[in-house]
């Protein structure tokens, strides 16, 4: 009996927890959710496991969604959350998006929906480009979304209104 409602009582908490994550401002997706020791967790479709859900890894499945959903990038396009160097220091990108050559199309940088995206996460996304070198720059906290076109050759940007599709 008492594991039972040590069940109910889990299950009571993650529909809780759900209720008060924030409405961001992308489409309806479906997502995958595990309880364990009290914590929630979402499944990533590109790392293939459960990662603790914080508000910004909320954000940054929602953007992986987006990109395969609307945007129609492969699954095999995608990485997540892996580490790069940027002036000799380890960092870690949220999201990126890759050309069929291997060279990077879209560079996503992904905050926490209370986080107001200022010119501090686009220094941030430009210091990760210059060692990357995307196309496409994408920073959002799930409810502002921004994204710029690079232009290397003129050493300017252009803001766009949305991502281009995946073209193959």
């Amino acid at each position: 009996m008492a594991s039972k409602l040590e069940t109910l009582n889990q299950k009571a908490e993650t529909i809780l927890y759900f209720c008060l994550m924030l409405k961001l401002n992308f489409p309806t997706y479906t997502f995958r959710f595990k309880n364990s020791e009290n914590k929630v967790s979402i499944f990533d479709e590109i790392r293939k496991k459960f990662i603790i859900l914080t508000p910004e890894e909320w954000v940054r499945q929602h953007v992986v969604h987006f990109l395969m959903t609307e945007k129609k990038y492969p699954k095999s396009l995608i990485n997540v959350e892996k580490v790069l160097t940027v002036n000799g220091l380890r960092k870690r990108y949220d999201v990126v998006v890759f050309n069929s050559d291997g060279s990077i199309h879209i560079l996503v940088e992904c905050k926490a929906p209370e986080v107001k995206i200022s010119q501090a996460t686009f220094d941030q996304i430009a210091r990760y480009n210059m060692t990357m070198q995307a196309r496409f720059l994408n920073v959002t906290n799930g409810l502002s979304h921004f994204y710029c076109q690079m232009d290397f050759e003129n050493e300017k940007y252009q803001f766009l209104r949305s991502l281009p599709d995946y073209n193959k």
